[in-house]
């Protein structure tokens, strides 16, 4: 097999502001997550404004300590992942822009990532010799899917809701 492939996972959809170090897709080295509940909770919901401002105080603390925890530096990066849609336009904002200037400045490629497709994928590591196709049910803040994934790229949603109906029933 060749050379391990590292990447820089930053997700910043909503209020909390995550870094990830990932070997090969599969193995998480470190990850990192820096919540707001406790900030949100007395709102009785996520303010998009004050979630924006908060990923703003957190997204270099948060890769720093994610790239110690996994024992690896910048150099060793193979792509810079960030999310960038669904979510709080303003929260991505912070996300995408670090990501894209840590790429920028230290010539790292960027891969974009669809929040919804992250979350399919999150089960090739949970499950490593997981491959398509298999059915996925996602469930992401007010968006529940059901989904058949055909190929690692490729999916068709079978079913969603309209809110987050599902998950209160559960």
């Amino acid at each position: 097999m060749g050379k391990d492939i590292l990447t820089v996972g930053i997700e910043s959809s909503c209020d909390e502001t995550s870094v990830s170090i990932v070997k090969n897709g599969r193995e998480v080295l470190s990850n990192i997550i820096d919540t707001q509940i406790p900030i949100h909770e007395k709102y009785g919901g996520v303010v998009p404004e004050i979630a924006s401002r908060n990923h703003i105080e957190a997204i270099s603390r948060v890769t720093q300590k994610a790239l110690k925890e996994a024992h690896v530096t910048l150099e060793e990066i193979d792509a810079i992942t960030p999310t960038y849609g669904p979510g709080l336009v303003g929260a991505l904002l912070v996300g995408l822009s670090y990501a894209k200037a840590l790429s920028y400045a230290n010539k790292i490629p960027l891969v974009g990532v669809n929040h919804i497709e992250g979350h399919i994928a999150a089960n090739y590591i949970t499950y490593s010799e997981l491959e398509p196709p298999f059915l996925c049910v996602m469930m992401s803040g007010g968006n529940t899917q059901i989904i058949h994934v055909k190929g690692y790229t490729e999916f068709e949603v079978l079913g969603k809701t309209r809110d987050d109906a599902i998950r209160r029933s559960i």
